[in-house]
């Protein structure tokens, strides 16, 4: 079982901020995200700033892509993103068309979903998958619990590399151990906090206590 990497997810509204909070932690995380809000605010743009700034991490456009797959990853790939990310209720046509693009295309899960869907993505290449607490069901009062890590073993059963997201903290990470997860994702966990170099030092040490070097 392999250490998860970390990610910070950049969900700013503006590129001046994004840019001076990844600036702070960057070399302290695995994968930087140029989020979706700061995808439609200022597009490739971002991406640019974040791979220049970076040239050695991977990248990722969360662009939750739903159509004209092949055009948006076009664009995010030549913009010097990684991956990027299909939303699950995209067709196979436009995942496969976007999966031509990209290093690697990520599955968003979000809402219904089934695992005759997760089989099909399996089927066509994609080896990568997202799953989420969304910000509206937390703010709702969802928590993390048994029926979302059972979902996770269960995709990674099925030969996905699992990414984890929404509303994780560093005491959440204790609930995923002996999972195998890919990557733990985390935004304001690391850019809301007072100290944002102190908080991704203390997921990544958290994440190394837990899984080891």
């Amino acid at each position: 079982m392999s250490r998860p990497n970390l990610q910070i997810a950049l969900d700013h509204n503006d590129l001046e901020h994004a840019l001076a909070d990844v600036f702070k932690v960057g070399e302290v995380v695995d994968i930087l995200e140029v989020g979706t809000i700061l995808c439609l605010q200022e597009g490739q743009k971002a991406i640019r700033c974040v791979r220049g700034m970076f040239p050695n991490k991977t990248v990722v456009a969360d662009t939750k892509c739903a159509d004209a797959g092949g055009t948006v990853a076009k664009n995010v790939a030549d913009a010097g993103a990684d991956f990027m990310t299909v939303i699950c209720c995209a067709t196979i046509p436009t995942m496969e068309a976007a999966k031509k693009e990209v290093k690697e295309l990520q599955v968003e899960l979000y809402g219904d979903w089934t695992y005759e869907q997760a089989k099909a993505w399996r089927e066509i290449g994609i080896k990568q998958a997202i799953y989420h607490q969304s910000r509206d069901a937390l703010l709702s009062g969802e928590t993390w619990g048994e029926k979302d890590l059972s979902k996770v073993k269960k995709l990674i059963e099925m030969g996905f590399n699992v990414s984890v997201t929404g509303g994780l903290d560093v005491d959440t990470l204790k609930l995923f151990k002996g999972i195998d997860v890919y990557t733990f994702i985390t935004g304001r966990g690391i850019t809301a906090a007072e100290d944002p170099v102190k908080a991704a030092e203390a997921f990544k040490d958290e994440i190394i206590r837990i899984w080891g070097q």
